[in-house]
């Protein structure tokens, strides 16, 4: 039997607002983040980490976008390319706090895809799931660089789900947030 989904984690980015950090390797709750979500994936036929290999991920297949470092629709395209589920979980690699039951939640309710609201009402398109085959197609006909632009088309359905799965640790204050287990901003920039 074939796997429902395959999760594809964006993991190579130049984390700029972090001083260049090694973002999917920074810790919360013990852990490197891009663990957490590789955790929240656990019934993904394949791990797709779209960044340099990590040793604690030892089902994942690792590939690299062209330029490395290039952005995240490059990065998708790279990914991409390995998927073989008619579905794929499209996953930022700093998502600490992102469980199986929120891509569960998130499988169940896409039709053509779905996505992440944050607490302001704003799409993370980095914290969806998609339907492979039209994420494919639009990729194939899409020129630019924005990843609201590639996926907001395809007008996908949007949850507010508890937890606060979408929250990402872009900057010093969100990982310290993180790691503290507060709360995460109400809004996000």
């Amino acid at each position: 039997m074939s796997a429902r989904y395959d999760a594809c984690i964006l993991a190579g980015g130049l984390a700029r607002r972090l001083g260049g950090l090694d973002k999917p390797g920074l810790r919360v709750a013990g852990r490197p983040l891009i663990e957490s979500v590789a955790a929240a994936v656990p019934d993904a036929g394949k791990l797709i980490v779209v960044g340099a290999h990590r040793p604690g991920l030892p089902r994942a297949v690792f590939v690299r976008e062209d330029p490395p470092g290039g952005g995240p629709v490059p990065a998708l395209r790279a990914g991409l390319a390995e998927v073989t589920a008619p579905w794929v979980a499209l996953l930022a690699a700093d998502l600490p706090f992102l469980t199986a039951g929120h891509v569960s939640a998130l499988l169940d309710a896409a039709e053509t895809g779905a996505v992440l609201l944050d607490d302001g009402g704003r799409e993370q398109w980095l914290a969806g799931v998609w339907r492979t085959a039209e994420l494919a197609s639009a990729l194939t006909r899409y020129e630019r660089r924005s990843l609201h632009g590639l996926l907001a088309p395809l007008a996908p359905v949007t949850l507010h789900l508890a937890g606060q799965p979408w929250f990402d640790c872009d900057t010093a204050e969100d990982l310290r947030r993180a790691r503290s287990g507060g709360q995460a901003p109400r809004t996000r920039e």
